[in-house]
């Protein structure tokens, strides 16, 4: 291949990037690998692991025979990331800081340093793909239903898509390991990262408990009986069952099914009264949403989809649920489902889709 086209890559690290890189050095590409630090306040502690990753995305680039430099990206994730996961937190809302992170960060600050490096193009381990058609970019479905990433993805933009590479958005995970044995990656094995890059796998509410103010208050039933006390609005997400503090295991010898003794979940919470209001039961009616309203949406192609039947999901780990959409305005939409959804929470996001394309989406509230 004439074409030496340079790409960066975004080494993490993991075993999904590192194949990245490896696939772009067959296809011809000039390969250089960056290995970006987003969080230094406690990098010394066990949850952070961003010297392990560090020298394992070093080996990485040393197996594969290209350059790798070091990018510390952690003041603009501070201002851009951090901060805004504070501030919804602290509003009593759950947002999804891996979404802001690939705006604000992956595909906004990388991108730039990238581009200054000479790149033509910017390459990612997401499972996703992109597809040119018409001189616009689409965003599409990672090949493997399992590890589909675009959910989030779904910020991305024209500009930013149309520079963009995921190379094992066409494969599914277990390809993904077999290449890095077979070519003898020192991570092929590494298992795959969960949790948020400054939280690593820490639990999170000591976490947060270091930046946001607790105040305790009641927890009540639907008919307002208060039955404890939560340690600060929020700690806690819709839909959650653990961590309550109030019980729910079964009676011995209890009827399956008898009520007493069914679990409780996050229903509501009233931040004006700091009211954790909980019910019992998975399929409560207050768990369940026939619609919501979301803002600060944003379009792959620019523009709202038109009115009309697409799917959304309204967590990472959803099928997609069969919706009607209507717009209002440019950043503002309302979706209703035929099949009411369960725990939609405020900070989340609503993604459209229309089959295998990502559509975009915004914020739930």
């Amino acid at each position: 291949m004439t074409n030496r086209q340079r790409v960066v890559v975004g080494l993490s690290g993991g075993v999904d990037s590192a194949v990245s890189a490896y696939l772009l050095k067959q296809q011809g590409y000039e390969v250089i690998g960056i290995f970006m630090k987003n969080w230094e306040d406690d990098d010394n502690s066990e949850y952070c692991s961003s010297n392990i990753d560090f020298v394992d995305a070093a080996s990485v680039a040393d197996v594969l025979g290209i350059e790798i430099e070091h990018v510390n990206f952690a003041a603009e994730y501070k201002d851009r990331v951090f901060a805004e996961f504070l501030r919804e937190y602290q509003a009593g809302r759950t947002p999804n800081p891996d979404i802001l992170c690939n705006a604000e960060i992956k595909f906004k600050a990388f991108l730039d340093h990238a581009m200054r490096l000479g790149a033509e193009k910017i390459a990612t381990g997401h499972y996703a793909r992109v597809r040119e058609r018409n001189g616009a970019f689409e965003l599409l479905k990672g090949l493997d239903p399992l590890k589909d990433q675009s959910y989030f993805l779904h910020r991305l933009n024209q500009a930013q898509l149309s520079k963009t590479l995921f190379p094992v958005g066409e494969l599914p995970k277990t390809e993904v390991r077999r290449i890095a044995a077979e070519i003898g990656l020192p991570n092929a094995k590494k298992k795959d990262s969960t949790g948020i890059c400054f939280i690593g796998e820490r639990p999170f509410r000591d976490f947060l408990n270091r930046y946001i103010s607790k105040e305790p208050g009641p927890i009540k039933e639907p008919n307002g009986r208060t039955i404890g006390q939560h340690v600060g609005l929020s700690f806690y997400t819709l839909g959650q069952r653990q961590g309550l503090g109030i019980g729910g295991i079964r009676a011995k010898g209890a009827q399956k099914g008898g009520n007493e003794h069914e679990p409780w979940f996050v229903a509501r919470k009233d931040m004006e009264k700091n009211t954790l209001w909980v019910v019992q039961g998975h399929d409560h009616p207050w768990l369940l949403s026939p619609t919501l309203q979301a803002q600060d949406a944003s379009w792959v192609a620019g523009v709202p989809p038109t009115a009309g039947a697409l799917a959304a999901k309204t967590r990472y780990r959803q099928a997609d649920a069969p919706c009607s959409f209507e717009a209002a305005g440019d950043a503002d939409f309302a979706l209703s489902f035929s099949e009411p959804q369960w725990a939609v929470t405020p900070g989340q996001s609503a993604v459209l889709y229309d089959g295998d394309v990502c559509l975009g989406g915004g914020v739930i509230q």
